[in-house]
């Protein structure tokens, strides 16, 4: 056995797509340490664990992960229900954590990926060397040595900005402490105490913002001098209400429905082809909301920005990366996943092969692999990480071997043309099933 297979799989990131990659590897009895930033287990996910998933809990546990589980004595939720992300934090995410003990580590912030003794521009023995990744912990930083890595960290940390052309809007910086990139949590009471009776504006169309919709429009029911003041940056409205009817993820179809009735029946001004170009403080301290093209929303209390992600590539600047132009995905997955094309159920399923890269052992997965591209599955990172693990460990045959069916939809959204219908779109994992689940916080 080689030195480079003696050391371990580094896998960053310790969420729903991280630690099926650990369990895959448990599986295959190969040594591995999982680097999570936060101080617990699905830390992003905690940031929304207010909202309820789209799928099912039999669509949000990787096989792997449901074996290594039951071997500590897990009792698996029942599968038809659709868990909040605190549940499946508390259900699934800790717990395989907690299984896979100390193998997994809190605290600890990958600030880089590179290759031993070489920078990007050294060929010379590459393949061969190990990488090197760079950690920062509680007791300083260090170096771990790796066979391969597997970089599970998401998009949670990069929401993208108001500005309409893809950077912060003008004065958008200065105004951070008004405005939020999170779906509000109105059932804890400091941020109900924020926007009720408020002038709030919500800027984006997928699933996030429908939801906020909802559950904005729910408060205003309760505080009634509360308003909202919608930011489309398409033509019309279109198919962000699409949905019912069509979509095999019931609750996404749904949620189409209760936004629209939502905006119709409640205090909310839809403004139309707003892309916003520029965000100004009022002598009151409130703001001002100016389009690229002069439209204008004045005395605004609040913003919840609700724009989509973006992946964070600055740790990842020493690797030779292949990523298609656009999307930011690696560049063969990229034309099986372009929103202009493709939903969730019509996504081809991909595994190792179309998520390789120029650095041998190198791998994207989970929401991360995806870019700035929506409609992304939790299923879709668990046999991700089944096919990755595989060719880490040369196992060719079943790393090709991908199999995947994924719910049909037409309404996840994409770019298109600069002014037609479509909209931003959502991920295809979370949103409310009902509109007082928002408004509440309620866990049922």
């Amino acid at each position: 056995m080689s030195e480079l297979s003696d050391l371990p799989v580094v896998v960053i990131g310790a969420g729903p797509a991280g630690l099926a990659a650990a369990a895959h590897l448990r599986g295959r009895g190969m040594d591995f340490i999982v680097l999570e930033a936060g101080d617990a287990a699905g830390a992003a996910v905690r940031e929304w664990g207010h909202v309820r998933l789209f799928s099912a809990w039999s669509e949000l546990i990787d096989p792997a992960a449901e074996k290594v589980l039951a071997d500590a004595g897990w009792t698996p939720p029942d599968p038809k229900r659709y868990p909040t992300g605190a549940d499946w934090v508390a259900g699934y995410l800790q717990p395989l954590a907690d299984a896979l003990g100390g193998s997994v580590r809190f605290n600890s912030t990958v600030t880089a990926v590179a290759k031993q003794s070489r920078d990007r521009l050294v060929s010379s023995g590459r393949d061969e060397a190990p990488f090197t990744v760079h950690v920062t912990t509680p007791l300083g930083a260090e170096h771990l040595t790796a066979r391969a890595v597997v970089d599970a960290s998401g998009t949670w940390s990069g929401p993208n900005p108001l500005g309409g052309d893809g950077v912060p809007a003008i004065g958008e910086h200065e105004a951070t402490n008004r405005i939020s990139y999170r779906i509000p949590n109105l059932g804890n009471a400091g941020e109900l105490d924020r926007y009720a009776g408020k002038h709030v504006v919500v800027a984006g169309t997928g699933a996030s913002a429908k939801g906020a919709l909802i559950g904005l429009t729910a408060l205003a029911r309760t505080a009634p001098e509360t308003r909202i003041t919608w930011l489309v940056r398409r033509a019309s409205v279109g198919e962000a209400f699409a949905g019912s009817g069509q979509d095999e993820l019931p609750a996404r179809g749904e949620l189409g429905q209760q936004a629209q009735a939502a905006v119709e029946s409640g205090p909310v001004t839809t403004m139309n082809g707003f892309r916003t170009s520029r965000v100004s403080r009022q002598d009151d301290d409130r703001l001002t909301i100016e389009s690229f093209d002069g439209q204008i929303v004045t005395d605004v209390d609040e913003m919840v920005v609700l724009t989509g992600f973006r992946p964070d590539l600055q740790m990842l600047s020493e690797m030779r990366l292949d990523l298609d132009p656009v999307l930011q995905a690696p560049r063969e997955l990229a034309p099986l996943i372009d929103p202009n094309e493709h939903s969730c159920g019509t996504v081809y399923p991909h595994g190792a092969k179309e998520l390789a890269q120029p650095e041998s052992g190198f791998y994207l997965v989970g929401m991360k692999s995806y870019g700035r591209a929506t409609s992304f599955l939790a299923l879709t990172g668990f046999e991700q990480t089944r096919s990755v693990v595989a060719a880490i460990a040369g196992d060719h045959e079943a790393a090709e071997r991908v199999e995947l069916t994924l719910p049909d939809t037409g309404v996840c959204g994409g770019a298109r043309l600069f002014d037609d219908e479509s909209a931003e779109g959502g991920s295809c994992c979370a949103a409310p099933e009902e509109p007082e689940l928002i408004a509440l916080g309620k866990s049922i």
